[in-house]
């Protein structure tokens, strides 16, 4: 049996009031489809962490810029929905009017881990986008737990502040990238690589990794980085940023002292757009 569709936030808290009242804890994993098993990693966290699973599927306007691939995101419901068979108990799919209607105008504003000078300095709209439907799928949905990836690690940080701050009744719960056998971390924009570029696209982890060892040996952490960066630019990417930051707080820093570090790139190839993020 196909897993059942909530089509608005009404239906959606009918089903999910159904559960609390039988003192079940429910879980959200936000997503825009596309899902691969990244996503499916996410549900399966979810469904050993909580009774009932809500995925919701949604791409989301505001959190794409003007030049972005807005219209040509990929949207798989039918696939999607397959795939989420025996996983979840709920799909929450609501049309663009619902989430957003006529008159809507509040939004999230964001300071800490959103305006770190990484993702935001490059997509100045997409983190208001964000966070502004994020609170509003926890405020619908009322999970218990909702769980985001490590992949997109200051968006991750960006929700768990947003959370803490706004006192919302959820526990933010990471999960671990997912990677293909050579180190690529699993997304819906993978697709969009050439075989030439599929085949450039693993070293990004792999100088990550070789950044993170560096810095672990004694390496100063200047030189560690600038070495990452002449790795990825001499292989033919576009990088935007390549940087080690506070794991916590996403603040620059200057060395390698005591406190734990997290390495993110975000670079292109081709007309891809790729980012990454290693612990040290």
């Amino acid at each position: 049996m196909a897993v059942p569709v909530a089509r608005t936030a009404k239906a959606l808290r009918r089903a999910v009031g159904g559960w609390r009242g039988a003192g079940e804890r429910v879980a959200l994993v936000p997503t825009m489809g596309a899902l691969h098993e990244g996503h499916l990693a996410l549900v399966r966290q979810a469904r050993r962490r909580a009774e009932r699973v809500v995925v919701s599927i949604f791409v989301n306007p505001t959190q794409f810029g003007p030049a972005e691939d807005l219209s040509t995101y990929p949207r798989t419901f039918a696939d999607d929905r397959r795939r989420l068979d025996g996983l979840a108990d709920l799909i929450f799919a609501p049309a663009v009017e619902e989430m957003y209607p006529d008159g809507a105008a509040t939004t999230v504003s964001l300071a800490g881990p959103a305006a770190a000078g990484l993702e935001d300095r490059f997509r100045p709209t997409h983190f208001p986008g964000v966070a502004t439907v994020v609170a509003k799928l926890l405020i619908q949905a009322m999970p218990d737990i909702a769980l985001f990836g490590e992949k997109d690690y200051q968006q991750l940080k960006v929700v768990t502040r947003m959370a803490a701050d706004l006192h919302l009744p959820v526990r933010i719960v990471p999960g671990r990238t997912v990677r293909e056998p050579d180190g690529l971390a699993l997304s819906s924009r993978n697709r969009y690589l050439s075989a030439e570029e599929r085949a450039k696209a693993p070293l990004l982890h792999r100088a990550l990794q070789a950044c993170a060892r560096a810095i672990r040996s004694g390496t100063p952490l200047a030189q560690a980085l600038t070495q990452a960066r002449r790795t990825v630019i001499s292989a033919g990417f576009d990088l935007d940023y390549l940087e080690a930051r506070d794991a916590e707080t996403l603040e620059p820093v200057a060395s390698a002292g005591k406190m734990p570090l997290r390495l993110l790139v975000a670079a292109r190839i081709g007309t891809t757009r790729l980012i990454d993020n290693v612990a040290v």
